[in-house]
């Protein structure tokens, strides 16, 4: 029944979109011919990024929680983390005391990795607030996606069509060169991940 919930929010979520289609049709006209090309060198010669800076990622982020109006979402500012690794970066995001996300950076300052840390019952009605981050990120690391691509990004890893309350679960999708991953290491800890696909 959890899941079932879960989609329910998750779907309500993705109503507002259908008042703002003009907004995607001005995209799709002003942003198809580079979107496009751009996106066959991605899968073949980004081996260690998304192409984005951290602010560049913020910004994409905060721009997809604006369009499809994902109120308590906004990512106000990204704090830098000491990293042990030499020539990269980590930041850090806290959105509330169950939602944390956590990026890395190359030694280019591009973001290469991206993870969201829930705690919690995922059964629990903070689930919803995990799936709607969990699409925001892929709306955030896919251009020309709608929040219905993302929704399928979210089915193909198995979220939707099976028990997500369940202790361990472990489910993977790769879509333009990024593996998307979603985990349960115990009832109460779940990490989302977004990596180059190797």
């Amino acid at each position: 029944m959890a899941s079932i919930g879960m989609y329910g929010m998750l779907a309500l979520s993705s109503n507002p979109p259908q008042s703002s289609g003009k907004d995607q049709t001005e995209k799709h006209e002003s942003g198809t011919a580079t979107s496009e090309e751009d996106h066959a060198p991605l899968t073949q010669t980004n081996a260690s990024s998304f192409h984005m800076t951290m602010e560049e990622f913020k910004n994409k982020f905060n721009g997809a929680v604006g369009k499809y109006r994902l109120n308590g979402l906004s990512i106000t500012r990204l704090n830098m983390k000491d990293s042990s690794e030499q020539d990269t970066g980590a930041f850090e995001y806290v959105f509330n005391d169950k939602l944390r996300l956590v990026g890395t950076l190359n030694s280019d300052q591009k973001v290469q990795e991206v993870r969201l840390y829930g705690t919690g019952d995922v059964s629990e009605p903070t689930g919803g607030i995990l799936l709607t981050a969990i699409a925001t990120l892929v709306l955030t690391t896919n251009n020309e996606y709608t929040y219905n691509d993302a929704q399928d990004v979210i089915q193909d890893i198995g979220l939707l069509d099976r028990d997500v309350s369940q202790s361990e679960f472990d489910g993977t999708t790769v879509r333009n060169g990024l593996e998307y991953r979603f985990s349960i290491q115990d009832h109460d800890h779940s990490t989302f991940e977004i990596t180059v696909a190797k």
